[in-house]
């Protein structure tokens, strides 16, 4: 797959190493061609000089056959405008934003933009929301590499992912009925809620569920879109999840 980089500091020079040995392409933007010395020389081939907003500089990026976005420059309004333009211009599905300031970060929540603070599992946390099932930690015990929690034994293991429009308007035991999993908490709009089994699910929820390590690839599939959720919900309810 093809990922799209704004900000070629160290966290975005990271990715697009850690991506890249992932086995995915990935171009990288940044308004000051200096900052490309950060990359490898085969890495260096895909770096666009210029603004992460400017539509020609994205497409020039390969913004239109990506399946991912990162915002991570070094300004909380760059990020953002280029993470909305990545998702409502050119339809981007997986998109990211680097926020500094905690306060903006709830409002760019709000409008259904993942963000991701200046923490050290920054990187990690990118990781998992650019390439569902794919991070880059794994804790050599045979849990899941996206986990994050896991029982003593690996069997049981909690995971996240931000509901796309197939989930909305549905409730939280719509969803465990549909999928074998529980949902432990969510985050929307920068504030956590422990739901109750009639609350209703809104797209762009961050939803924090536990599953069995066996179930975990599927779940994260059908959470993130794919397999659709109201077939799901319909369909697979009480044999598949047998919850509530």
């Amino acid at each position: 797959m093809h990922i799209v980089i704004l900000g070629c500091g160290r966290v975005g020079s990271t990715l697009t190493h850690t991506l890249e040995d992932m086995g995915h392409t990935v171009a990288v933007i940044d308004r000051e061609p200096e900052a490309f010395r950060r990359l490898r020389s085969s890495s260096a081939k895909c770096a666009v000089a210029g603004l992460g907003h400017d539509r020609e500089v994205l497409i020039r990026a390969g913004i239109e056959s990506a399946t991912a976005f990162a915002a991570v420059s070094s300004g909380d309004n760059s990020n953002i405008i280029a993470a909305r333009v990545a998702r409502e211009s050119f339809g981007v599905r997986h998109v990211v934003a680097r926020i500094y300031d905690p306060r903006r970060a709830q409002v760019y929540q709000r409008l259904g933009i993942p963000t991701v603070g200046t923490v050290r599992w920054t990187a990690d946390t990118i990781l998992r929301r650019l390439v569902p099932g794919g991070g880059a930690r794994n804790g050599g015990d045979g849990t899941a590499p996206d986990a994050l929690w896991h029982d003593p034994s690996g069997s049981l293991v909690m995971t996240e992912a931000v509901l796309d429009g197939a989930w909305a308007d549905l409730r939280v035991e719509q969803l465990e009925a549909a999928l074998p999993l529980r949902v432990a908490y969510l985050s929307r709009a920068g504030e956590i809620v422990l739901p109750r089994g009639d609350s209703p699910l809104l797209a762009g929820d961050v939803v924090h569920v536990l599953a069995q390590a066996a179930d975990i690839g599927r779940v994260e599939e059908r959470l993130r879109g794919s397999g659709g959720a109201v077939g799901g919900a319909a369909g697979g309810g009480a044999g598949e999840g047998g919850n509530r």
